[in-house]
């Protein structure tokens, strides 16, 4: 969020007086000095990055004594989300429903990541923005990676791999990079190896499913790499997964991640829920079912066999980027955000501030 946030603020910087401010480990704490900042500074417009729990409040504070307009951005159902991952209890799943409903009860404008989720709230009669996550084109960019592929052991295979979050749901016993797992062993007799980059409470896990398997040299886990640094990490996978389950969470979300892939040139393998499949094409698409689709790994299996019969169709380097330009390029992006900040000041100059 720190990333979409600066990044829209560099775009604006020009016409608005803007402050961004992060949240803090003490989310209550934070509570205040979010509001604090909203005292001193008097802005026109607060543009809260998520619905957390500090930024939500101290804005919702603040809307009670001013004319703040308000935009809460957000990239899920949080309430399903935390329902479908298991992790909160009946009363942490009630105040997240309570965030949720607030947080949209206090927004003069909501903004969400997919069109999806808009037609979600459009049912509640909630009008949303359709802002997308991002991606800097000059940043990532496609760029072989001769040296690390050396480096890494991965000359001469298909790399196939992930970026993200790997945070272990127990409810459904899976995180991000389960499904490369259960691809790549699949695949053990092909020239074909595994790439996962991230960290969390699930990658003893994914690391432990290796073993079992016997995959420990099939699968390079980086671990978490600086936003920054990525680029070269991205141009060492041939095809990128970006799954997201077929349920109520899944559904709404784009994922930050996509767009960073296409615009490094990579060709993807994406499920077919969400807004991935109304931007990919159908070779990009493989179904999934419900929250945890045990045979999609499979499905996978089958599809990456006839990419690997047919290299030249990984090849698709300027289409890829060229969706990536299209649809989530942050140049383009800044301008839907800047109509919608005009639309909501109208002709009101004081600071834009971000939380």
């Amino acid at each position: 969020m720190g990333v979409r946030a600066r990044s829209f603020a560099e775009r604006l910087a020009g016409e608005y007086d803007i402050h961004i401010a992060y949240r803090s480990a003490a989310k209550v704490r934070t509570i205040f000095r979010f509001f604090w900042l909203l005292l001193r500074l008097r802005p026109a417009l607060c543009y809260v990055f998520d619905m957390g729990f500090s930024g939500v409040l101290a804005a919702g504070l603040y809307r009670g004594i001013s004319r703040c307009r308000i935009v809460v951005d957000t990239g899920d159902a949080i309430t399903e989300l935390s329902r479908l991952s298991g992790s909160r209890g009946p009363v942490g799943l009630w105040l997240t429903k309570l965030l949720e409903t607030f947080a949209l009860r206090i927004s003069h404008r909501v903004v969400v990541r997919s069109h999806l989720h808009q037609q979600s709230l459009s049912r509640r009669g909630i009008a949303a923005e359709v802002i997308p996550d991002g991606v800097d084109s000059d940043q990532f960019q496609p760029h072989p990676q001769p040296e690390l592929r050396r480096r890494y052991g991965l000359e001469g295979v298909t790399t196939i791999g992930l970026l993200g979050s790997l945070i272990w749901n127990r409810r459904w016993q899976m995180c991000y990079g389960w499904e490369l797992i259960e691809l790549i062993d699949r695949l053990r007799d092909l020239p074909v190896k595994g790439v996962i980059i991230g960290d969390g409470s699930g990658l003893d896990k994914l690391k432990s499913l290796c073993a079992e398997r016997g995959l420990e040299n099939r699968i390079v886990f980086l671990g978490r790499i600086p936003y920054d640094d990525l680029p070269p990490f991205l141009n060492l996978m041939d095809i990128c997964l970006s799954t997201q389950t077929n349920d109520g969470a899944g559904q709404v979300r784009t994922t930050g991640k996509l767009p960073l892939y296409l615009a490094c040139g990579r060709f993807v393998l994406a499920s077919n829920v969400g807004e991935a499949s109304r931007v990919l094409s159908s070779e990009m698409l493989v179904p999934y079912n419900g929250t945890k689709d045990t045979e999609y790994p499979a499905r996978l299996s089958a599809r990456v066999i006839s990419l690997l019969a047919q290299p030249k169709r990984l090849q698709q380097h300027g289409t890829s980027v060229s969706l990536a330009r299209e649809q989530f390029d942050y140049s383009v992006l800044t301008r839907s955000l800047r109509d919608l900040i005009s639309q909501q000041l109208a002709g009101d100059h004081q600071p834009v501030t971000a939380v």
